[in-house]
């Protein structure tokens, strides 16, 4: 009988506990270690904040409805060096805050010369060569199939009011699954969206919430998309996704260029 009621007591806090799981983008998991290359974009009059990727000292990806404006892209924020490495550098931060001009601001265009939800920000000077990066697939990559885990992350607060919206002290992680998209699953209609580049993840409980886009979709530990959707009410689930495969060339020639 006592085992009994400890099992009916178990049950009842577990099912306390996952109606109190927040719904965002994170399920409320603390990525801890993860993510050291996520960085910070902000608007700089304010409104907007988002994620993006760090891909090397002088690089990085992003959504691109979180830029095309003045921004300040804050890197590092989520890399902890140990007590020992703190006390070798003489505590000197590796972390780099940087106000980001639009000129150097890239969005992918397409034949039609509208936008697609994706943009690469050239940094005014290198970081540090000590900050992680993520990594990119190769140039003839493919996307995940569908029911396929990827990972996720964000920062993004429960509720679209910024302003008031109690943000997490930390980056959150989730998984969700690779999905097929509904008719009203794509980016912002300012920006080109079809099959060929946007893709989308569902796992109920797992949204993207205002401050998430822009953030890395990893598959294999490779950053095979960005967090395109754009929740301004509520908080989206679907989440949609631009496909990084699509664009693997343009990354490319946009970082020799430019």
């Amino acid at each position: 009988m006592m085992k009994l009621c400890l099992v009916l007591l178990a049950l009842m806090l577990a099912g306390a506990a996952s109606e109190g799981v927040e719904k965002r983008i994170v399920g409320s998991l603390s990525c801890k270690k993860e993510r050291p290359y996520h960085v910070q974009v902000e608007s700089v009059q304010g409104g907007i904040v988002c994620g993006g990727s760090l891909l090397n000292t002088r690089w990085v990806l992003t959504a691109a409805h979180c830029a095309g404006r003045l921004v300040t892209v804050k890197i590092g924020l989520t890399y902890h060096l140990s007590f020992w490495k703190r006390l070798k550098k003489g505590f000197k931060s590796i972390k780099s805050e940087q106000q980001i001009q639009v000129t150097q601001q890239f969005a992918f265009k397409g034949d039609d010369d509208k936008p697609h939800d994706i943009m690469l920000i050239r940094l005014n000077q290198d970081v540090s060569p000590e900050l992680p990066i993520i990594k990119l697939p190769a140039t003839d990559c493919t996307r995940p199939g569908q029911g396929t885990e990827v990972d996720i992350g964000g920062w993004g607060a429960k509720k679209a009011d910024l302003q008031n919206a109690k943000i997490p002290k930390s980056l959150r992680c989730a998984v969700t699954e690779i999905a097929s998209c509904g008719d009203n699953d794509k980016p912002d209609d300012k920006y080109h969206s079809d099959e060929a580049n946007t893709m989308c993840a569902f796992r109920p409980g797992v949204e993207a919430c205002p401050g998430d886009a822009g953030t890395a979709v990893v598959f294999n530990e490779l950053l095979h998309g960005v967090i395109a959707s754009k929740p301004i009410d509520d908080c989206a689930n679907p989440i949609v996704i631009m496909d990084v495969c699509h664009y693997r060339n343009w990354i490319d020639e946009t970082m020799r260029k430019e």
